[in-house]
């Protein structure tokens, strides 16, 4: 417990002296947000996305890219410290395989995101590789998640779901394409619920919080140190991310944090707690797709926008209060889905 306070703390003060001037440095590069015609994924324009969205026109985009760069300084050095302070590591799997595919996730899909967050900062045509349209893009997201669930299938021997009430059920060479799944969807999610300042940042803080619990509970070492260390860093991006934005995280951090997320809930072996404690985004994402669906087959939309934050700001809603609400509402499901974990 000392550690994990210890470098939430640490990681927090950290990232509070860089992003000041990383956020000038942002500025200085013209790495802002470009006023943009929005597509969805049927390539239609969203009108409505781009109405409540135009004024976050000229705030500096790139924030995710300074939270990887400092999480994996932050956690290389920590490890160092342990191993040559002869520190007992407790760990469910093999540390290095362990390590490795939580910083290949989120090293991999942080470069998917990057080339988007350049696209949209540049305004860069439909050429080349940041041109990616968006189903090509899904595609690389589906080839990523099969590999990472590859390795946890094999390199750490992970083929089980814990099914509240039920205990343990092994599902054998299935949970491969299963993880590759809950990846793809909380990558998706999160991109999606990233839509208002402060509203993906602090539900994943919340979500980190009831990750930690668990991973106390199987004396889990690094996936506790990666994850304080992630909740100290986010912390203090928030503190410029609360409307109104200083800094948006972008699609770099976006994609690495939803499939990072879903690779540490999977590594602690509590699938539906995942789906519980990840509630709000879960409904973002599927608000968002069942419109889509409902625009592709039935010609109309479901709703009058999409995803749900959407809905609300097109109903009158003012955009902190959505944010607060839905904080409180994803604090309700992570103890439900922490209260889950324990049947």
């Amino acid at each position: 417990m000392t550690l994990f306070l210890t470098l939430i703390i640490s990681s927090f003060i950290i990232t509070s002296i860089a992003i000041v001037p990383f956020i000038n440095a942002l500025y200085e590069l013209k790495f802002l947000r470009q006023k943009q015609n929005t597509h969805d994924f049927l390539g239609k324009r969203t009108p409505i996305f781009d109405k409540f969205h135009r004024q976050k026109a000229g705030t500096p985009i790139g924030g995710g890219i300074l939270l990887l760069l400092l999480m994996i300084i932050i956690f290389i050095i920590t490890f160092l410290w342990l191993k040559f302070s002869n520190l007992y590591i407790s760990s469910c799997f093999p540390i290095d395989k362990e390590i490795s595919i939580i910083f290949f996730t989120l090293i991999s899909f942080g470069f998917l995101g990057f080339f988007d967050d350049l696209k949209k900062i540049f305004n860069l045509g439909e050429k080349g590789v940041f041109g990616l349209r968006l189903r090509y893009k899904f595609v690389l997201q589906w080839i990523l998640a099969f590999t990472i669930g590859f390795f946890l299938y094999f390199s750490l021997g992970i083929d089980i779901i814990n099914i509240p009430f039920l205990g343990a059920l092994k599902i054998g060479a299935f949970y491969v394409p299963l993880a590759a799944f809950i990846i793809v969807a909380f990558t998706n999610a999160f991109n999606i619920t990233d839509g208002l300042d402060g509203l993906a940042s602090g539900l994943l803080i919340i979500c980190l919080f009831a990750f930690s619990f668990i991973s106390f509970q199987i004396f889990d070492t690094p996936n506790t140190v990666f994850i304080a260390i992630w909740i100290g860093t986010l912390i203090a991006f928030l503190y410029f991310n609360i409307y109104p934005a200083r800094i948006i995280l972008g699609d770099t951090g976006a994609l690495a944090f939803g499939a990072t997320m879903a690779v540490v809930g999977l590594m602690l072996g509590k699938i539906i707690a995942l789906a519980v404690i990840g509630g709000v985004f879960i409904i973002e994402a599927t608000s968002s797709l069942s419109q889509m669906l409902s625009k592709s087959i039935r010609k109309k939309k479901l709703f009058s926008a999409a995803p749900f934050h959407l809905l609300l700001q097109e109903r009158g809603w003012e955009e902190p209060k959505i944010v607060m609400r839905a904080w409180l509402a994803g604090l309700m499901l992570a103890i439900f889905g922490l209260w889950l974990a324990t049947m």
